[in-house]
């Protein structure tokens, strides 16, 4: 017996898209996410840069680094950047 997940989907409807899914092949599924991941990550460099538009790209790639994994590992980028002047 299925449970159903969704709160927002008729039960038949979140039914069938399981069963679909369950039908997609590993390699399909993993194309897809990767397909989704890079949208996502264009979509927030998208938005940083016109956020920011006096900055570099380069300003803008330590923004996104920041927002996304950590004000450190930004940190860190920077002082590379800073040290090699890249």
């Amino acid at each position: 017996m299925l449970t159903t997940q969704l709160n927002d989907t008729h039960p038949e409807v979140e039914k069938m898209l399981i069963f679909l899914l369950r039908r997609i092949s590993f390699a399909k599924k993993f194309d897809q996410m990767l397909s989704f991941s890079s949208t996502i990550i264009k979509l927030s460099k998208r938005a940083i840069a016109r956020a920011n538009p006096n900055l570099t790209k380069q300003e803008h790639d330590i923004l996104f680094v920041k927002y996304h994994y950590s004000n450190e590992l930004a940190a860190t980028i920077q002082k590379y950047f800073d040290k090699h002047r890249v």
